[in-house]
């Protein structure tokens, strides 16, 4: 016969499972992947609704929605690893692309243009100075021409003055030493593409 002190029957398995769920969430915390993407989702989610409030329940939404989630990942990516995956970039830029010129097909040119010239601007100084800026930020600058259109021109100055802001910082915290620092541009052009997506 069982006391009052004794623990509902069902509440044992449940304690163990719960135990159980939490360790495994602890064990998927830890591994560095699954860290960026819950970092980028977190990012991402106000992101998404302030897409909403502007664009509400339409195909630019939809586009923006996409392309506000592949910044996030890509950034973090960017930031943890100083790369930007081409298996991640150039599937998304040309999902964005055919969207785009399926939706808005009036556009179809603005946004072809956009996407080539954005990356022709960030590879020519890749060509004269290899170091500043890599291929992955050529690839992201087609992505942003892709889904900003003309709007380009702004995310790409906003991501330029973020980068030199940032590394005026570094300057004068770590003094010479911050001139030789790796900084990835990545996260700027993200900044840039977002902000011109939602302001402008």
């Amino acid at each position: 016969m069982a006391s009052f002190s004794d623990p509902p029957v069902a509440s044992v398995p449940g304690v163990v499972l719960a135990s159980r769920w939490r360790r495994e969430a602890r064990d998927l915390l830890r591994h560095p992947e699954a860290a960026r993407h819950l970092g980028a989702a977190a990012v991402a989610l106000p992101l998404l609704g302030l897409a909403f409030a502007r664009f509400g329940a339409t195909g630019r939404f939809a586009v923006g929605a996409f392309f506000i989630c592949a910044l996030c990942l890509l950034s973090a990516i960017d930031i943890a690893e100083r790369r930007l995956p081409n298996r991640i970039v150039l599937p998304s830029a040309a999902a964005v692309l055919a969207a785009q010129t399926l939706l808005f097909p009036d556009r179809a040119l603005e946004w072809t243009v956009a996407a080539l010239a954005a990356a022709l601007v960030l590879l020519t100084p890749l060509l004269i100075y290899p170091g500043g800026v890599g291929m992955g930020d050529v690839k992201l600058a087609l992505l942003l021409g892709a889904a900003l259109g003309s709007a380009v021109i702004s995310a790409l100055v906003l991501a330029s003055f973020a980068a030199a802001a940032y590394g005026l910082f570094l300057l004068v915290r770590n003094g010479r030493s911050a001139r030789h620092a790796a900084m990835p541009l990545g996260p700027f052009l993200a900044f840039g593409g977002v902000a011109a997506l939602l302001l402008l």
